[in-house]
């Protein structure tokens, strides 16, 4: 368990991420209520300030509907306003803040993770193999993105930085043989977790999904339940981008549940709000920065407040 003092200095990082969306929802929110009662038009503005901050048409009007049920021709102020919706958005996120969890009796557990380019696929997977070595577990890291060569040597900085075997070849070589390689190579070193990076070129479409399909069938060769995750990676600052890349990669392979990055430069922080009603993917961490520390497994009731500005 996380000491008081990480628990604070987490909440502390992620208000401070959430500041953006926070503050446009808050100010949104106050300027619907100022001086009248909740009435029809004033729920219709509310509903539109939910959509401006990313949480979609159908969860925005389902949130706006319950929360006007009892309140309808009152007068309320925008701090109880905030306090409701921050529950009514806790009991969405709470079914699926989930964390990732890692089934020992599996030699290596096999991580895959998919997502567009620059979604920061790579860095995630670094901070979660700091993570896991931090705990004392042996760690292999496969730099299947050999598209970019870019990702390939930020795998490498990553694995010498936590000390984790990295497994690479030239770029241009096949991903797929490159984890098959990778899985050899941590079954026989003892590793706990073999996290597989790879490329995210959704403009080529087809391209993608058969190098993924492959990887997937070159990795059940060596274990025919692996992977035993799967991760996608979405950027916050994408907002409503994000439901096709979720869409997209679910129809390429069996995503297991979602990390969300970079909710520190976006104003969009509701679109989990909106990808949790919509999709039900357990959403395994988030990420408000740079430093390992700053992916953390995701709390419904920490988002939601940070996100209400609470």
């Amino acid at each position: 368990m996380p000491s008081q003092d990480t628990k604070s200095n987490w909440l502390s990082r992620l208000r401070s991420g959430l500041q953006r969306s926070s503050a446009q929802l808050s100010e949104g929110i106050a300027g619907v209520l100022t001086k009248r009662k909740l009435d029809a038009a004033a729920l219709l503005e509310l509903e539109e300030t939910l959509i401006s901050a990313d949480l979609g048409p159908a969860t925005a009007a389902r949130l706006v509907a319950e929360f006007g049920k009892a309140r309808f021709g009152k007068d309320i102020g925008d701090a109880e306003v905030k306090a409701a919706l921050a529950e009514q958005i806790a009991s969405i996120l709470r079914p699926v803040a989930i964390p990732l969890d890692i089934d020992f009796s599996r030699k290596p557990f096999v991580i895959l993770v998919v997502g567009v380019n620059g979604t920061g696929k790579t860095t995630t997977i670094g901070k979660f193999a700091q993570s896991y070595v931090e705990h004392g577990l042996k760690v292999t890291l496969a730099a299947a993105d050999t598209f970019r060569a870019a990702a390939i040597s930020q795998l490498q900085i990553w694995g010498q930085r936590v000390g984790a075997e990295v497994i690479a070849g030239e770029q241009g070589s096949d991903a797929a043989a490159l984890a098959y390689r990778a899985f050899d190579v941590a079954r026989a070193n003892k590793s706990d977790i073999l996290l597989i990076d790879t490329a995210g070129r959704l403009h080529n479409k087809n391209d993608l999904m058969q190098e993924l399909a492959k990887v997937v069938r070159v990795i059940k060769k060596l274990d025919p339940e692996a992977p035993h995750a799967t991760i996608l990676a979405l950027d916050a600052t994408t907002g409503q981008n994000a439901h096709a890349q979720v869409e997209a990669f679910r129809d390429m392979t069996q995503v297991t549940g979602l990390v969300v990055t970079k909710l520190d430069g976006s104003a969009k922080g509701g679109v989990i709000v909106a990808l949790a009603d919509r999709f039900k993917l357990p959403i395994y961490a988030i990420g408000v920065g740079e430093q390992a520390e700053d992916l953390q497994p995701f709390q419904a009731e920490d988002f939601a407040q940070a996100l209400l500005g609470g």
